[in-house]
């Protein structure tokens, strides 16, 4: 039995990443809840240490929910490379190095994959919604695709400009914000969260 988080008005977002901020606000918007980010309440980012996407989610969202007395939801997301068994995968931020520079991340994978023709892809995405008590619920989302080189457009964040979802033709980064709402990883596990925890 899942716990319900429909009375809540209020979320604190585990992240410092003004992407998952506009696009996990955009995502809550029609049920009318405020959405804090770590950063504006000064909370630390927790060491992500977990093994698993889930874990990593898990742990941050548990570090916000305890240090603000709030229920914290924290998004936990990456690309995994077939052609590089799963890498980056949970390190897909590390990539971008300390300046969170995604062109030097996208670079990276572009030159890793010079004499491999795999180009099969998949972001994951992790979210946990975590109760000051410690009581969590974790939900995951999968989108399936195809990489090209180099970037295109400029929508989005991360790697999007990379990736293609299956049954498209354009980049996460050429995507309409709404069009890629519809199908991206994180409305797949986001999909998952308000059945469970905010519908009645």
């Amino acid at each position: 039995m899942h716990r319900s988080a429909r009375h809540e008005t209020r979320l604190v977002l585990a992240s410092h990443n003004a992407g998952k901020l506009r696009e996990i606000t955009a995502l809550l918007h029609p049920f009318q809840i405020d959405v804090l980010s770590a950063a504006e309440l000064g909370l630390p980012e927790p060491e992500e240490t977990g093994a698993s996407f889930a874990e990593n989610a898990e742990l941050k969202a548990r570090a916000a929910a305890a240090a603000s007395g709030q229920v914290a939801l924290s998004d936990d997301s990456g690309l995994c490379v077939a052609g590089l068994q799963g890498a980056p995968g949970i390190y897909s931020a590390r990539w971008a190095g300390p300046n969170k520079d995604f062109g030097l991340a996208m670079a990276q994978v572009e030159e890793r994959l010079r004499n491999i023709k795999d180009r099969r892809a998949h972001f994951v995405c992790a979210l946990s919604l975590c109760w000051p008590d410690g009581h969590c619920e974790t939900f995951q989302g999968e989108v399936h695709g195809q990489l090209v080189f180099g970037p295109r457009g400029t929508r989005g964040f991360g790697y999007d400009p990379i990736f293609i979802a299956d049954g498209y033709a354009i980049t996460f980064g050429e995507m309409d914000p709404d069009a890629k709402h519809a199908i991206s990883h994180r409305a797949i596990a986001f999909k998952k969260l308000i059945d469970a925890c905010f519908t009645p």
